[in-house]
């Protein structure tokens, strides 16, 4: 019998047959049912139930804790039982509302970036793969193709479709995790990438917003703040004129209004705000750089990855070539990312021989082969970091210890370019000792980071059942 009607089978021949069942729902990690008498059914045999990670009893319902795999387990109860399906629900309406206290709004900002980006995790994992064949097969390795034939550029452009558009897919995904409208929240994601704004780039610095403010004209591809910080005013103006306007009028007239409202928003603050934080954060480091010696190639190498995500770290970047244009090498900025980009790897390893569950440990594994072939990142980072919060803190220690081996060894590099394994062949050019005490580097971040994941992790059966019920990030702001 198929996985999932398996599953279905024996949640309904446990909990006393679709006859005691009066109503079946779903959210996006448990499947609820309404008993008609709970006191028949036994937690422990239901928790035994291959692809069950718990139960719990809340809201007046039977609750049952399947995690992602949730929405396929429905449609078999449904169809085995012989219920009508329906939408699912808020994951935590049953909850009481929290205290607004520092550690809430933390939670929830956590929650919110969480919600948005573990949606895309699957077509993140599929374009990088793109890219990991474009790099195996590439002129970079194997030679099968070269850099101008149409394999490449197709290769090239499936990876960059996602990664390049992702404020849109993120608009998508933000405004979902809110209620909100969907189409607007990929609205405010096209107004970020529009030709006609792109092109502006480099010919000008502002641009007019309605006549009356002025708005920095700035790349918004594969950047992350600008357009989660939309989506969620987005939402509110959007529920402020759903409330106003009659309904009569909504279709046309809410839209209309939370558009024109959001646009000088989006141009003036939500777009700018990540590149004032960016700047701010880039020169503060670079003036960290200029005296914390190797503690700051260590300090970067922690908070690296954690830069890009939230795409802070054009500033580093652009000093990083400008060092290595007048100097020919580079010791702090692309030894600690690079470093970093090891740790992230790590923190994939470490997760996929830590997991149980063998989907789970399946995605890890991709995640590790996309980023130590493919040089690609961000599934690891919003696939394990942000899906299990902990795993952050092992990123932050292998990446601390790596780059501090780095900086008290005076590593450097002397070649742009490569993220992936490859990334070592950048030691070369500064003799044998800078390329030995570079790999040792990178290899210490990974296998450090991949150590402190496993123990830290928190991927065993009882924290995915506290992570599908409370959604509680470790990491507090």
């Amino acid at each position: 019998m198929e996985k999932n009607q398996q599953i279905a089978a024996s949640v309904l021949e446990l909990v006393g047959g679709k006859e005691n069942i009066s109503f079946v729902t779903h959210c996006m990690t448990r499947l609820r049912l309404n008993l008609k008498d709970e006191s028949i059914v036994d937690d422990e045999k239901v928790k035994k139930i291959k692809g069950v990670l718990g139960v719990a009893h809340s809201g007046g319902q039977y609750q049952i804790i399947i995690g992602q795999n949730v929405p396929k387990v429905y449609k078999a109860v449904c169809e085995t039982g012989g219920f009508q399906q329906h939408a699912a629900i808020e994951e935590n309406l049953d909850q009481p509302k929290e205290k607004l206290t520092l550690k809430t709004i933390g939670s929830n900002i956590m929650n919110y970036m969480s919600g948005a980006m573990t949606q895309l995790i699957g077509v993140m994992i599929g374009a990088a793969m793109f890219k990991t064949v474009l790099v195996l097969i590439g002129p970079d390795m194997l030679k099968l193709i070269s850099a101008e034939s149409d394999t490449y550029l197709l290769l090239n452009a499936i990876y960059n479709a996602f990664y390049y558009f992702l404020p849109v897919f993120l608009g998508y995904s933000a405004a979902k995790k809110l209620g909100a409208n969907v189409t607007l929240g990929m609205m405010m994601g096209t107004l970020l990438l529009v030709p006609d704004f792109v092109n502006l780039i480099g010919t000008k610095e502002s641009i007019s917003i309605y006549g009356l403010l002025s708005a920095p004209v700035q790349s918004y591809a594969q950047s992350v703040l600008p357009i989660l910080l939309a989506v969620a005013i987005m939402s509110v103006v959007e529920t402020f004129f759903k409330k106003v306007v009659p309904d009569v009028l909504s279709t046309i007239f809410v839209p209309t209004l939370t558009l024109a409202v959001m646009v000088p928003l989006l141009f003036c603050v939500c777009g700018p705000i990540g590149g004032y934080i960016g700047a701010w954060v880039g020169d503060l480091l670079i003036g960290f750089g200029d005296v914390g010696g190797f503690v700051a190639v260590a300090v970067v190498a922690a908070l690296w990855e954690f830069l890009v995500m939230t795409g802070m770290h054009a500033v580093l970047i652009t000093f990083a070539i400008t060092t290595m244009l007048q100097t020919g090498s580079d010791s702090f900025v692309l030894v600690a990312g690079g470093i970093a980009t090891w740790s992230a790897f790590g923190m994939a390893l470490g997760a996929f021989f830590k997991q149980k569950n063998k989907e789970e440990k399946a995605e890890s594994f991709g995640y590790f082969v996309s980023g130590i072939l493919g040089g690609v990142t961000e599934p690891v980072l919003f696939g394990v970091g942000m899906r299990y919060k902990r795993p952050f803190l092992a990123l932050l220690g292998g990446g601390l210890l790596g780059g501090l081996y780095a900086g008290i060894t005076h590593v450097s590099t002397y070649v742009l370019g490569a993220t992936n394994f490859l990334s070592v062949l950048g030691f070369v050019a500064g003799g044998t000792s800078n390329l030995v005490n570079g790999i040792i580097a990178s290899v210490l971040g990974m296998l450090a980071t991949a150590v402190l994941t496993y123990i830290l992790g928190g991927f065993e059966e009882e924290d995915e059942v506290e992570k599908a019920e409370e959604l509680e990030p470790v990491l507090e702001i």
